[in-house]
């Protein structure tokens, strides 16, 4: 893969042969992860879905969002936990903010962990607003079930 014009990471569409790759850095990533089926079903639906791979096709991260009857729903952004903080997530995020544009998308929806403070800092800097709480909307590990903040960006 060819890197952007300032030697970053490219991105490209994912497809089902990077799957594997992406597992793995979901598993690396997340307390509780995607399966392989929920990757499988959203590349199959049409969703919106990127893969950002470095000069030596190592995957640096990835990207899934919906798109609907003027709304988008950012379903993951996860970059490897090695490579956070270096501006990747954020490249990913302007990714799916620019597909959505482009695609006439009026707003753009999310939740985030309430515990995931690094990827909320990341949302409200790309100018997403929190509009809300979802109580338990994520599994735990331990069994248990965490909130999710909902944001919203008006496009």
């Amino acid at each position: 893969m060819a890197l952007s014009t300032d030697g970053a990471p490219g991105i490209r569409p994912m497809h089902e042969q990077d799957l594997s790759a992406v597992i793995a850095l979901e598993l690396r990533a997340y307390p509780s992860p995607w399966t392989e089926g929920i990757f499988i079903d959203c590349l199959r639906a049409g969703y919106s879905a990127w893969v950002m791979r470095d000069a030596d096709e190592h995957l640096v991260g990835y990207a899934l969002m919906s798109m609907a009857a003027g709304e988008g729903h950012v379903l993951n952004v996860c970059v490897d936990p090695a490579l956070q903080g270096q501006g990747h997530g954020q490249r990913l995020l302007a990714h799916l903010i620019h597909i959505a544009r482009h695609a006439g998308t009026e707003v753009l929806f999310l939740e985030v962990r309430v515990s995931n403070r690094r990827a909320a800092t990341l949302y409200l800097a790309a100018g997403f607003t929190p509009i809300g709480r979802r109580p338990g909307y994520y599994p735990c590990p331990n069994g248990g079930r965490e909130d999710a903040d909902v944001y919203s960006l008006t496009l």
